[in-house]
């Protein structure tokens, strides 16, 4: 630690001195854009998402990314619909995919859901610490009468993951499986841990449909979908559209064949394609209205969507009784898991069974989405949570390897993050004061010399162990892009 000390000072006073040497000013090439972030990682992000495609983790991808509302990012990769059946076998005419391309959102259906609910409130149908069995009755039975509302949002309810029994195989109408739904009974006491489940939503769904007198997806149309003008969004897509939908799985057990242009979940499949928890389809452009909708609290385009209160409260981390399961209303908090460095407490974001993601950053003011079809033809595939994180990360390194003010917003995050100390970030952002300066002035041989001296600090630092491998990783890709600007 004191070895450490020990260079913070040497550190500040050789910078101190190199801050009162007199440059001359010399005129920067015009690198600036509206958003200022760098296209370098963006394009980087191309071989990435290929390279999951040929690794078979998804046989297409849409990747849509926006600042303060401007589109930096929206490509489409690879096939929208490929395979006959789960060996993959080659369609005589495989479907690439599109950036319009519609696909099947899956449990980020649970968003639209939990927006729908906060619309109810907004109108004043309930308060979030209601018992549910007050506005559903026959939700009851083994202490469910203490489950509220809040607890179905922010999966604290005492459910398990899934009913049951695949809602397919109950017997009798939507009505008939609702019921059966609105009928399990808790895996454990309410408030006792975070468990995700579909249950939470599926009875919300319910709850939506009690209260407003609509069933579902009337009810998200009239409210959402339709005030916002998201004309690809929807659930049960007509026929029509099939060209545009991405393929899903290959489902002998549901008599499907290869799904397509249905709604991949089997239980939202069973409840004729409207429920809480997936049956959603959208697009990439389409679903960044909606998440644009919650960056400007609530309106977009001069339409109130929801109220700036009611946005607040589905920002708001519910849980915070069960570390790393921050959780709004109906949103997922600060999940570095799949946002990465985008990841802060008040990031929102969610993801879908499908292959589908989305990260919202109030502070970066950006959305960034991935959409994919990783399903198609099988569940059997690899994971996509690596090409989740990647996407989340380049948009990060296009953020922060801007500028050196802007890779001290970053050596701040770590900080906040407690992956850093205090002298350590003092030491990095000192240097990175200097090179910000340097830059201001367009002097680009000072700010390569600098930009090295960061690196050798940063290699030294990491000798030190002030940082681990993972941070040491970001902070040297990070540097390097903004190296690369200046070349």
């Amino acid at each position: 630690m004191r070895k450490q000390q020990a260079l913070s000072m040497l550190v500040l006073f050789m910078l101190c001195l190199t801050l009162f040497v007199p440059v001359a000013p010399v005129k920067a090439e015009a690198t600036s854009n509206a958003v200022q972030m760098l296209q370098q990682p963006l394009d980087d992000l191309d071989g990435e998402v290929e390279q999951a495609i040929a690794d078979k983790v998804m046989p297409g991808a849409v990747v849509y990314i926006a600042k303060q509302g401007e589109i930096v990012k929206h490509d489409a990769y690879g096939y929208a619909a490929r395979y006959t059946d789960d060996q993959f076998t080659q369609m005589e005419d495989p479907v690439a995919m599109q950036e319009d391309t519609i696909l099947d959102m899956a449990s980020i259906s649970k968003l639209f859901t939990a927006t729908a609910v906060m619309q109810l409130w907004d109108e004043g149908l309930f308060e979030l610490e209601d018992p549910v069995q007050q506005y559903i009755p026959e939700f009851t039975g083994e202490g469910k009468e203490e489950v509220t509302i809040r607890q179905l949002l922010t999966h604290t309810s005492g459910f398990a993951p899934s009913p049951s029994q695949r809602l397919d195989k109950v017997e009798g109408d939507r009505s008939d499986r609702l019921d059966f739904v609105l009928h399990e009974p808790l895996q454990q006491a309410p408030a006792a841990d975070y468990v995700y489940s579909d249950v939470n939503y599926l009875t919300l769904g319910v709850l939506i449909e009690r209260l407003s007198g609509e069933r579902q997806d009337v009810f998200v149309e009239r409210k959402i979908t339709e005030p916002l003008q998201m004309q690809d969004t929807m659930y049960n897509p007509p026929e029509s559209l099939k060209s545009r939908i991405a393929a899903t799985e290959y489902q002998p057990w549901t008599n499907r064949g290869v799904v397509w242009g249905s709604v991949h979940d089997e239980n939202a499949w069973s409840l004729d394609g409207v429920a809480g928890q997936a049956g959603i389809f959208s697009s990439a452009a389409d679903l960044a209205v909606f998440a644009q909708m919650m960056l400007e609290e609530g309106t977009y385009a001069g339409e109130e969507i929801l109220s700036e209160e009611a946005v607040e409260l589905m920002k708001t981390n519910w849980n915070e009784a069960y570390p790393g399961q921050d959780q709004g209303l109906g949103w997922e908090l600060n999940q570095s898991w799949y946002m990465d460095d985008l990841a802060e407490d008040n990031t929102l974001g969610h993801t879908g069974y499908t292959g589908t993601s989305i990260v919202v950053s109030p502070n970066h003011e950006t959305v960034t989405i991935l959409l994919t079809n990783r399903v198609h033809p099988t569940r059997e595939t690899v994971s996509t949570n690596g090409i989740r994180k990647k996407v989340s990360q380049k948009t990060a390194d296009a953020i922060y390897a801007w500028s050196a003010e802007s890779m001290q917003d970053m050596v701040e995050r770590l900080l906040t993050r407690e992956e850093i100390e205090a002298n350590t970030a003092r030491s990095l952002g000192l240097h990175l004061t200097v090179i910000s300066r340097y830059e201001q002035q367009g002097n680009q041989e000072k700010v390569l010399k600098h930009l090295a001296g960061f690196q050798q600090l940063v290699d030294y630092l990491h000798e030190e162990d002030a940082f681990n491998d993972s941070t040491y990783e970001d902070l040297v890709r990070t540097a390097t892009y903004l190296n690369e600007k200046w070349q």
